[in-house]
């Protein structure tokens, strides 16, 4: 509910603070006063998209403050939340437009954009006027506004889950299908590359084993001669000439040496023992150095098709073993996709049914929705003096989406026997606004939560009808709030709180003001609205027969 306007500075508004109240406020005043200028400055703290000029001539800023009283269940709570603002019972939004255009907006003094801001303002007002395209005169919102007419929120959202999972599942088929052409396109290459690298059958660390095992075959057939004829000279020449010699030494040893031999008698036992580590050593290799010619031809023959194969496929020779498991998985899934495939069809044929299922149904229930609103929009209809028109909520099949299969428009005929067509375009401007008026009646339901705004929805009807018009509205400003901006006295003299809108010239500038009146002004007020610019005491008494009815 709409509890204060403070305007500042808004084009020929200097301050302004308004406080409004529950129930039927209605705003009068001259063509011009300045009526229209309050519904641009809630538009603009609103978020709304409005005039691109709205600083007063000379102010460096203008300024427009609104202050909202917010239910426990309101739903601004849970946008307030999602934004990371302060809430509590009350909520304020202020906003300032510089003079060189630049707009700043707060919500309970926070910092916030004009998208958190639009976002609020769809919780907490509706503006209506004759050619408002923001309501109900938006054929896209007619099926939004049939969905809460009916009460289908559950199902609705089970149509809505029902489609997310038939697109998930329709996803998930497209995904399977590309890929399994894509696979196929590769499929004999793939084939022939794993029974290639089966073949083979290349291992992690086996090119460099192979490399290194050539190298020493090769530089085997190059020293294996010259150490074989070492080996041959140590085994031999070398072992018989010490061992002569030292059993020679040892002969004579013991006779007439006296000890001089027992040194170089060590020193030779010590030789004999190295000699022996030398052939050993000298045998060791040479057996090391041992193998097949035919090895060799083996080992280079099995390096370079690991290479080649390699570079056949571009990768490393030791990334070969994990290529090949790689093409392998490729087939597997190419085996065994047409399985995935099928049952993922069937997965998404069961989703697509239940959606159909579900649309069906929430269908049905629309097309009986409808046929009760529009029996609620004829009778209100009646008593607007519009009891020949005629009201008509047109479901027809759509292209499937999350809302449904079904399109919903409002249409209207003036008259029997007049073609049905849109509400916006059958209509007169009278018309219009009591086929609005029915419509929101009957919309209302239970839900007060907004703030209703009708501007000048009056214009074009009179006498009787007027009435009715102003009847309808306090109706629906019972329990909730409603603003009014009208040109009617039938339709002020039902208002619970009156304001008029005044322009006068200060200082050489006109500037408009706003004042709420009691109950002697309103007399005069609505005097003036039924004779003009000249008040009589006749003007007078209807003006009271107006408010004592």
């Amino acid at each position: 509910m709409l509890r204060a306007l403070d305007i500042r500075d808004i084009l020929i508004i200097d301050h302004l603070e308004l406080n409004f109240q529950p129930g039927l406020n209605v705003l009068t005043g001259e063509t011009g006063a300045g009526k229209s200028i309050l519904l641009d400055s809630l538009g603009f703290v609103l978020g709304w998209r409005g005039r691109a000029e709205l600083v007063r001539q000379g102010a460096s800023q203008g300024e427009v403050l609104a202050e909202f009283e917010l239910g426990a269940a309101h739903p601004a709570h849970a946008i307030l939340e999602e934004a990371g603002l302060p809430g509590g019972d009350t909520l304020i939004l202020r906003r300032v437009n510089t003079s060189e255009g630049r707009k700043t907006a707060w919500v309970n003094d926070r910092r916030c954009s004009g998208e958190v801001l639009r976002a609020l303002s769809e919780t907490l007002v509706e503006l209506h006027g004759q050619h408002d395209d923001r309501g109900l005169l938006n054929p896209r919102g007619h099926m939004a506004l049939l969905d809460q007419y009916a009460g289908v929120q559950a199902l609705l959202a089970t149509v809505r889950g029902a489609w997310t999972e038939a697109a998930r599942a329709r996803k998930t088929v497209a995904a399977t299908r590309a890929a399994l052409e894509a696979v196929r396109a590769e499929e004999e290459f793939l084939r022939h590359a794993v029974a290639e690298l089966d073949k083979l059958d290349p291992q992690p660390g086996e090119d460099e084993a192979l490399d290194t095992r050539r190298r020493q075959m090769q530089a085997a057939e190059r020293i294996r001669g010259d150490i074989a004829r070492a080996h041959a000279l140590l085994s031999e020449g070398a072992e018989s000439a010490m061992g002569e010699a030292q059993r020679w030494l040892e002969g004579v040893a013991g006779q007439e040496a006296e000890g001089g031999l027992d040194e170089p008698l060590a020193a030779l036992s010590r030789a004999m023992i190295e000699l022996g580590d030398a052939q050993d050593g000298v045998e060791r290799v040479l057996d090391s150095l041992d193998f097949n010619p035919g090895e060799l031809e083996d080992c280079e023959e099995r390096l370079f098709a690991i290479r080649g194969l390699a570079r056949k496929h571009d990768v490393q020779p030791d990334e070969l073993a994990g290529y090949a498991e790689t093409l392998r998985g490729k087939l597997a899934a190419l085996d065994a996709g047409d399985q995935d495939l099928a049952d993922q069809e069937a997965a998404l044929k069961a989703a697509e049914a239940a959606y159909a299922e579900a649309a069906k149904q929430l269908g049905a229930v629309r097309r009986e929705s409808a046929a009760a609103l529009d029996q609620a929009v004829m009778a209100e209809l009646a008593p607007l003096k519009m009891e020949r028109a005629v009201f008509e909520t047109r479901i027809t099949t759509a292209e499937p989406g999350p809302e449904g299969m079904d399109a919903v428009a409002f249409t209207v005929a003036t008259n029997p026997g007049a073609p049905a067509g849109p509400l916006n375009k059958i209509a007169s401007g009278g018309e219009l606004s009591r086929f609005l008026l029915a419509l929101k009646v009957c919309l209302r339901g239970e839900d007060a939560s907004k703030t209703l705004i009708f501007d000048e929805i009056d214009r074009g009807v009179g006498g009787a009808t007027a009435d009715a018009v102003g009847r309808r509205l306090r109706s629906l400003a019972d329990g909730g709030q409603v603003l009014v901006v009208t040109h009617s006295p039938q339709v002020a003299a039902l208002g619970g709180h009156h304001w008029q809108v005044r322009k006068q010239v200060v200082d050489g500038m006109t500037l408009s003001q706003v004042v709420p009146l009691a109950e002697a002004e309103r007399v005069d007020e609505l005097a003036r609205m039924v004779s003009g610019d000249t008040i009589t005491e006749e003007a007078r008494a209807a003006a009271r027969a107006l408010l004592a009815g």
